[in-house]
């Protein structure tokens, strides 16, 4: 208690003493204050003019630099760019054109170009279901086509294909179904797959039989970020009570209300339901009943859509459609390059173990590595079509030379290792050592350029030669006796070498 009461008197004596350190900092900022407009209202009018401007320069300086300073810094600022419209079909068609003379495949491209094309002469209006497995795809399907021989089961994973499906509505518009495979299925998720189908969907339906988990929330934002017709479908309604029910549907609104073109509509797709039954006697039997379709609600929705603008549905999945044949071609492309870059890389390091063995003057293999080093940059800069200043690809040499440097004695030990497995190589052991070190060294070097090209769309010194240092330790674990190897083959073919056992 008395340690309590010494603390409390404390802080009242430091608080007095700030409170009367504030009073005299006042009186004497008042005081000057004072003194100045005294002085100022005896000077010119001109100095009275310039000292007010300067003043407030000063301030608007200092509010400018303290904004600056003060200011949050986002680093994606410079590369967010606002997405430009979707690529055009003509457009398309004279990229895939252009890949294809370069020797890209573009086969995935092509078709789904085609696919989009003959789905247009059909004249259909594409509606894709969604949904995890069990929430009522295929009974929704069901209920709109009677007729329709369609698998349903308890059991997940059945639907593990897209199947199309012809409905004709009341009104005579042909829509095709597509029944995509259920999320969660057995056997793995099918992102790939229900990610295409949705872009080339002209409405999206996505179907649950309750409240949204975390992973079905993501799965339908994915589709609603689509920016097209979206209907959340409610299904299983007849297990709800009203009170229930309403809450639900109001709570699913609330989840989908920032998005415009999203829906929701409630059904009961059909089916049956196991019930257990009192006998009069008292004992008790399970008995299944059917449920009577209740789809009205979805048909009236589907209708609505295609009613209101077809022209609209057309449009905005064809702007999806080309966005994914563009992704394609960028798939492709990229392919493409990354299969060419390790072909140059591979190239690149079978010629720095051939100069390595081929320099005889000393400081001489320096001259060859690093024309060597500019070539393979360059090259690779040209695959990418990415331009390099001179001086940076002159930065990054000197910092992988760095590097070189500090892991040189690694470098040549794991070289020597390796070369070990390999006995009777006699004279050639100094070349070698060398030339395993060196392509030890290429390899890793090209990959990182190649990784910086491919990310980044520059190269980035200081980031390139933290990816070269990780890629060396990488290839020091697992290339040092590929290396040796391919090391006494060159060696071994080189014009006026008599040994022909590379060990």
């Amino acid at each position: 208690m008395q340690i309590s009461r010494l603390i409390r008197i404390l802080f009242a004596i430091i608080i007095g003493l700030v409170a009367l350190l504030l009073l005299i900092v006042l009186l004497y900022v008042t005081e000057s204050a004072f003194i100045v407009w005294n002085h100022l209202k005896q000077a010119p009018a001109w100095f009275l003019i310039t000292y007010t401007v300067i003043i407030f320069l000063a301030a608007l300086f200092l509010s400018w630099l303290l904004w600056r300073i003060l200011k949050p810094r986002n680093r994606r600022d410079n590369k967010t760019t606002t997405p430009g419209p979707p690529p055009s079909e003509t457009e398309l068609q004279t990229r895939i054109d252009t890949a294809e003379a370069s020797g890209i495949d573009v086969t995935l491209a092509r078709e789904e170009l085609s696919k989009l094309q003959d789905r247009k002469v059909a004249g259909f209006i594409y509606v894709s279901l969604f949904g995890e497995i069990s929430s009522g795809k295929s009974s929704i399907i069901q209920a709109l086509l009677p007729d329709a021989q369609i698998n349903i089961s308890a059991k997940g994973g059945i639907t593990r294909n897209l199947t199309e499906y012809c409905w004709h509505t009341t009104a005579g518009d042909a829509l095709v179904l597509v029944d995509v495979p259920g999320t969660n299925e057995v056997g793995g998720r099918l992102d790939a797959l229900t990610q295409a189908e949705a872009k080339r969907a002209h409405l999206v339906l996505y179907v649950c039989d309750g409240d949204l988990s975390r992973s079905q929330w993501q799965e339908l934002e994915q589709l609603l970020l689509l920016d097209k017709p979206c209907l959340l479908v409610l299904n299983k309604t007849d297990l709800y009570n009203k009170t229930e029910l309403e809450l639900l549907q109001t709570n699913l609104r609330k989840r989908i209300a920032a998005y415009p073109s999203a829906q929701l509509v409630s059904v009961q797709a059909g089916g049956s339901r196991e019930i257990i039954k009192v006998l009069p006697d008292g004992t008790e039997e399970t008995v299944t009943r059917s449920i009577v379709p209740q789809i009205s609600e979805l048909q009236y929705a589907l209708q609505k859509y295609i009613d209101e603008d077809s022209q609209l549905l057309e449009s905005l999945r064809d702007s999806t459609v080309f966005c994914l044949i563009a992704n394609k071609i960028d798939e492709a492309e990229l392919l493409y390059r990354r299969r060419k870059a390790d072909a140059l890389v591979e190239d690149y390091t079978r010629k720095a173990m051939l100069g390595a063995m081929a320099a005889v003057a000393p400081g001489a293999d320096l001259i060859i590595q690093g024309y060597l080093g500019i070539s393979l940059i360059r090259a690779l800069s040209e695959l990418y079509q990415v331009s390099v200043r001179d001086a940076d690809r002159s930065r990054l040499l000197s910092l992988v030379q760095q590097q070189i440097g500090k892991s040189q004695t690694l470098i040549l030990a794991v070289a020597g290792n390796a070369l070990k497995a390999f006995p009777g190589i006699g004279t050639l052991a100094g070349g070698v050592l060398h030339a395993v070190a060196y392509g030890l060294i290429f390899r890793s070097l090209g990959k990182a350029v190649a990784r910086s090209f491919e990310t980044r769309g520059e190269i980035h010194p200081v980031q390139t030669v933290k990816t070269f240092r990780e890629t060396l330790g990488e290839e020091i674990e697992i290339s040092g006796r590929e290396m040796a190897h391919l090391a006494l083959r060159l060696a071994h073919e080189k014009p006026g070498n008599t040994n022909s056992n590379p060990g």
